[in-house]
């Protein structure tokens, strides 16, 4: 070999080890959403039938708390990014309300944890865990 193959050998061994890497497509969701049913956080996708949910923010927690007598039940409310084939809505969907775009269905089936009487005090955005489901 002569020594400009030697010092061309690594720059010819990275690009040819680079053309087969397999790099995610950060920003695609679906690359990084978990199966539905699966509890997520703020800011977590979830695979929800043919679409990816992604909680991003609690718009209202005036759920009854889990260990008091009320009136009213109470509503969960979370801002959500919904990502379909060539598409994105986001929407605030509301605990065991339905909710359509584009002819998908989805709901936000559960909240967690429930709120708690007496504690004085909100609950963390990072405490959150919601569930979607496709309807």
């Amino acid at each position: 070999m002569t020594k400009l193959t030697h010092a061309l050998a690594p720059v010819l061994l990275f690009t040819s080890l680079a053309a087969c890497a397999v790099i995610p497509d950060a920003a695609s969701p679906e690359s990084v959403a978990v199966a539905q049913g699966t509890p997520v956080a703020l800011g977590q996708a979830v695979q929800v039938g043919s679409v990816v949910a992604t909680p991003i923010a609690v718009v209202e927690d005036s759920r009854c708390p889990i260990n008091a007598r009320c009136v009213w039940a109470g509503r969960l409310v979370v801002k959500t990014r919904i990502d379909g084939a060539g598409w994105r809505d986001t929407a605030d969907l509301t605990l065991g309300e339905p909710w359509s775009t584009h002819d998908v269905g989805i709901a936000l089936t559960s909240g967690e944890p429930g709120r708690m009487a007496g504690e004085g005090q909100e609950t963390p955005a990072s405490a959150y865990r919601f569930t979607y489901e496709a309807r």
